[in-house]
């Protein structure tokens, strides 16, 4: 028998704050904007936080709690997508689209798509962007 004064814990009930999850709501959404504006560039965590005046931590936080992935996760998540974009749309080499999407390596940036989209960029392209497209990536999963 649970004593009178302890209250089980109910599911679905946050254990934050309303404004709390409200700063890192909007930590995650200023994150976010830069990651989307500045994929190409080489970006870091501590980057980050230090531009959104957040901790590191407190950022890792958003990211887990609001937005249920990684920093890291979500960079990969973006700059996979972009590159699917130029692969299926314009006529970059797969090396140039690496490239624009932050990879040095070509090498380095295949096998990351390959594990994101499920196809190697240049099959991706012969398939017209539509194999693997359809695909859910492990973050979203």
């Amino acid at each position: 028998m649970i004593h009178p004064s302890i209250t089980p814990r109910r599911k679905n009930v946050p254990t934050q704050r309303p404004s709390t999850i409200r700063l890192r709501a909007s930590l995650l959404a200023e994150a976010n904007a830069i990651v989307e504006r500045e994929y190409a560039s080489e970006l870091s965590l501590d980057d980050i936080a230090r531009r959104v005046a957040s901790s590191r931590r407190q950022l890792q936080r958003a990211y887990a709690e609001i937005g249920h992935t990684t920093f890291r996760d979500y960079l990969t998540r973006v700059r996979m997508d972009r590159a699917a974009e130029m692969l299926a749309g314009q006529t970059l080499t797969v090396r140039e689209v690496a490239h624009r999407v932050g990879y040095r390596q070509p090498a380095q940036f295949a096998k990351a798509f390959r594990r994101h989209r499920g196809v190697s960029p240049s099959d991706f392209r012969a398939g017209g962007g539509s194999r693997g497209g359809q695909m859910e990536t492990r973050a979203a999963a």
